[in-house]
């Protein structure tokens, strides 16, 4: 199949995302000068933006490539959740699966950016866990979401907010088996060998040896893989894909591996290019691409969405283009 073909399959998929939502705004402005009160830059302020962010972002570049979301989350109940509720609507995405909770705030991640450069990041969050009553009414929302229409995968975006806790995941892993459901992680430290039984595992590098409370000397080579083993055989999970940041990306299912490099970009901004990559391997797995190719794709996608200041989706049609140049060669 050539690109083309390959992301235009995705048309249509409709993909539950659940984990910890959240808005990412962003104050830009110029730098021209040092504060005199103390050694900072002083931003002369521009313009405000509001974005979606966290497990909202992966719902993001589901849409951008053509398949439909599903976003499932517990959020407060105050102004920002409000705002997030519109941000959520305005990008014509259904907000039946968000609880809204008087005990909780709503994430905001703020931005500084100064003469296209990130200069500090503000964050108001509240990240205990869900309480039970909370538990109940997120797997209740799946459960309904499931019953009601085809989901032809589910992504668990976790940014250690509280949303997943080990009973949600567990519930809804095994929901998803139940159905047949592929499911897919983004993982944290927290809850990190929560997820036994899943499809495709993605940790990043640091995550990977924070999880299993290992020291790795490379991320290549027998000790490596060895780290890898240890996971899959501690999860039972089908395909673990690993991001190695500027090294590339490395997957592994029972019968084959592959290490992919990573492509050489003007980086910009590494901010939510970990939701861009889970994102697109998700929809290769919904697909039925071999591992080699959902490797190939998420890791290019990782990097275009790189290129660009902030937390974006990805470009549809420059995946295509990129692709067919780059993995259909």
């Amino acid at each position: 199949m050539d690109s083309k073909t390959i992301v235009d399959s995705f048309q249509g998929k409709r993909i539950l995302v659940i984990g910890d939502v959240m808005i990412d705004a962003y104050l830009y402005g110029k730098v021209n000068r040092v504060s005199p009160e103390a050694p900072v830059p002083i931003v002369s302020f521009s313009k405000h933006e509001e974005r979606l962010g966290g497990a909202a972002n992966v719902a993001m570049n589901i849409a951008a490539l053509g398949a439909i979301p599903i976003l499932t989350s517990v959020i407060g109940d105050d102004n920002e959740g409000k705002r997030l509720l519109e941000l959520i609507t305005q990008q014509q995405m259904p907000v039946d699966g968000i609880v809204q909770s008087k005990n909780r705030i709503t994430t905001v991640k703020t931005r500084v950016i100064g003469n296209n450069q990130h200069l500090l990041r503000i964050d108001n969050e509240q990240t205990n866990p869900i309480n039970k009553s909370e538990e109940t009414n997120l797997i209740t929302v799946v459960r309904e979401i499931c019953d009601k229409s085809v989901v032809d995968a589910i992504i668990f975006e976790d940014y250690n907010k509280g949303t997943l806790t080990q009973f949600v995941i567990e519930e809804i892993i095994t929901l998803a088996q139940n159905r047949g459901i592929p499911t897919t992680v983004d993982p944290k430290k927290d809850n990190f060998l929560a997820y036994k039984g899943v499809t495709l595992f993605k940790p990043n590098l640091k995550e990977l040896k924070e999880g299993l409370n290992i020291e790795l000397s490379s991320c290549k080579g027998n000790e490596f893989e060895h780290a890898v083993n240890v996971l899959q055989n501690e999860l039972s999970n089908q395909i673990t894909f690993v991001t190695l940041s500027e090294h590339g990306v490395y997957i592994q299912d029972q019968s084959a591996k592959h290490y992919i490099p990573a492509h050489l970009r003007n980086i910009a901004d590494v901010s939510g290019a970990g939701d861009t990559v889970i994102s697109v391997a998700t929809l290769c797995l919904t697909a039925g691409l071999p591992i080699e190719l959902i490797a190939a794709y998420a890791n290019l996608s990782g990097g275009l969405v790189c290129e660009q200041v902030g937390v974006v989706s990805i470009d549809k049609e420059k995946l295509i283009r990129e692709a067919s140049k780059l993995i259909h060669t």
